[in-house]
């Protein structure tokens, strides 16, 4: 008898995961995969941070945290904050979690109630429309396309409020398109808001410094809708720190005290250990995320030459984050060698992974059907074969 809630049923699991589950698969069989489908560097964490986590271990660090963090932690963000944006926070407006994508979940599930609208620019991060989806509110999607490179206009953004809506969900840099919204872009869609008083934004910020186009520009920066703004933003990506688990927001007083209460009854306090090592990473030594941001950018130029070699892939330049994001209609309706029809993203993604042994992720997951997302968080050399060995397998198809 299947027992499962309503609530589960009604939700898909993660397409990043799962692609990364099949590639792992196919690599336990002794195939040799190419893995461009999940959001993790492929650095190592920098050794002053990897040192301070060992000091809080010998420094007994093994009990429970406060449930938002270390108030150590909570002033060194308040700090990087103040130092990197310009925003000025109490440490008691942040909150620290595992994850940023957990730090994202506990705003939706405080801010969203059943029937409320959040507004979802596409492409999206898989997991936006999920959690919206977990606190019974209704995604509206606003479809934004290659032609304005993937980010939503102040009219898209007008039409799409209406009175139901409660907040508006966005990233930049993005996942997984790269694009990254410019101080004048941000200031267009301040300027709906500001009509627009009910409507709170959760601003996810977690690749902020992976940027090439400049320096970061957060949508906190506009006093004029600042307490209506929850900054998501973690260690994971700058300081390659995915498995350390540690994200925060940083808002309003009252949304900060409802994420609390909320976190305080299904995970208490992130790892201890973890916040320790965090500490280092936004007060210590940035030359290592200097350093990573250029390899990045070396990676972006080389995946984007390489990507032009293939005919039927067209792609933006991404302007920051370490993803692709090219479209591949163009290959719809065609016939593989074993006979079955490419009929979407998700086809041509399962087929380039049996096909090529690359892994990456079908466009239909974040919304847009016509394309696929490539993390290029991966060697330059496992770039050059990934992307040969893709080419060759699209030149099959008929």
């Amino acid at each position: 008898m299947n027992q499962v809630s309503d609530r589960l049923n009604n939700l898909a699991p993660s397409a990043t995961l799962a692609m990364s589950q099949k590639s792992n698969e196919l690599k336990a069989q002794g195939i040799d995969v190419i893995n461009l489908s999940v959001g993790e560097t492929d650095f190592f964490t920098p050794d002053s941070i990897k040192a301070a986590g060992k000091r809080a271990i010998d420094e007994n660090y093994s009990f429970y945290s406060p449930v938002p963090g270390y108030m150590s932690l909570r002033q060194a963000i308040a700090r990087k904050l103040k130092r990197e944006n310009g925003l000025d926070y109490k440490p008691e407006q942040v909150i620290c979690s595992n994850g940023a994508k957990q730090s994202v979940c506990n705003a939706i599930l405080c801010m969203v109630n059943p029937g409320d609208e959040v507004i979802i620019p596409a492409p999206y991060w898989v997991s936006y429309e999920q959690m919206v989806i977990l606190a019974e509110g209704k995604c509206v999607i606003v479809k934004t396309g290659l032609e304005q490179n993937f980010k939503m206009t102040a009219s898209q953004l007008e039409e799409a409020i209406t009175p139901r809506t409660k907040a508006l969900i966005l990233c930049s840099p993005s996942n997984p398109t790269g694009g990254v919204y410019s101080k004048a872009e941000l200031k267009a869609l301040v300027d709906v808001l500001v009509k627009h008083p009910q409507v709170m934004v959760i601003s996810d910020e977690i690749y902020e410094h992976i940027n090439y186009v400049g320096s970061h520009e957060s949508i906190a920066q506009f006093p004029e809708i600042k307490d209506r703004v929850a900054i998501i933003n973690g260690v994971s990506k700058a300081y390659a720190m995915t498995g350390y688990r540690l994200g925060f927001l940083a808002g309003p007083d009252w949304l900060v005290k409802a994420c609390n209460k909320l976190q305080g009854q299904y995970t208490s306090g992130p790892c201890s250990i973890a916040q320790k090592a965090a500490e280092e990473a936004f007060d210590g030594d940035q030359t290592p995320v200097v350093e990573m941001g250029k390899a990045f950018a070396r990676r972006r130029d080389l995946v984007m030459q390489l990507i032009r070699e293939i005919p039927g892939l067209e792609c933006n330049e991404p302007e920051g984050a370490f993803y692709v994001f090219p479209r591949c209609s163009s290959y719809f309706g065609k016939t593989a060698p074993d006979g079955s029809t490419i009929g979407g993203s998700l086809d041509l993604a399962l087929y380039l992974l049996n096909e090529a042994h690359v892994a990456c992720v079908a466009g239909v997951a974040f919304g847009d059907d016509d394309y696929v997302r490539m993390s290029y968080a991966t060697s330059e050399d496992n770039l050059r074969e990934a992307f040969r060995r893709v080419g060759e397998a699209l030149a099959k198809l008929k």
